[in-house]
């Protein structure tokens, strides 16, 4: 079973992280922690016209969370702030709920899905994406005609 969970696919994922530091002017930060764990991730996001212009992360998580993380960073240019959230939601359904794995750009998630058997990683699994969704939705908020000051 860990066999499963630990795949030589993730942990090159873990190993390989995209989009690796910071931004030096980014439009939102989030930083987000696993209570249980400890691991964290920062993301900084750049958004233009309501879809991600860039994207840089520090991830200090387990190989479950890197993984996730990879997929994240390989994949996030170009995503808007529904589609983030879409993929978050099905990412979060898979793990907790035996739900479908995310489709589309973050469809790669799937080989997270034996992680649905250990909840006490579903938090540090979930992190980048948590973060991401949660600094997009601030960076939109900033850049958009409603809300500027």
């Amino acid at each position: 079973m860990i066999d499963d969970l630990y795949s030589a696919k993730l942990l090159k994922l873990a190993a390989n992280l995209p989009r690796v530091g910071r931004l030096d002017a980014p439009d939102a930060s989030v930083e987000k922690v696993a209570k249980l764990c400890g691991s964290r991730v920062l993301v900084d996001v750049k958004v233009e016209d309501g879809v991600v212009a860039d994207f840089a992360q520090e991830v200090k998580a387990c190989a479950l969370g890197q993984a996730a993380a990879s997929v994240l960073g390989a994949h996030v240019i170009g995503a808007t702030l529904p589609e983030l959230e879409v993929a978050r939601d099905q990412f979060r359904a898979m793990l907790k709920e035996g739900g479908s794995p995310p489709d589309g750009r973050f469809s790669d998630l799937e080989m997270l899905a034996p992680v649905k058997d250990y909840p006490a990683r579903h938090a540090s699994t979930l992190l980048a994406f948590e973060a991401v969704t949660e600094a997009v939705r601030q960076a939109t908020a900033r850049t958009s005609p409603a809300g500027a000051a």
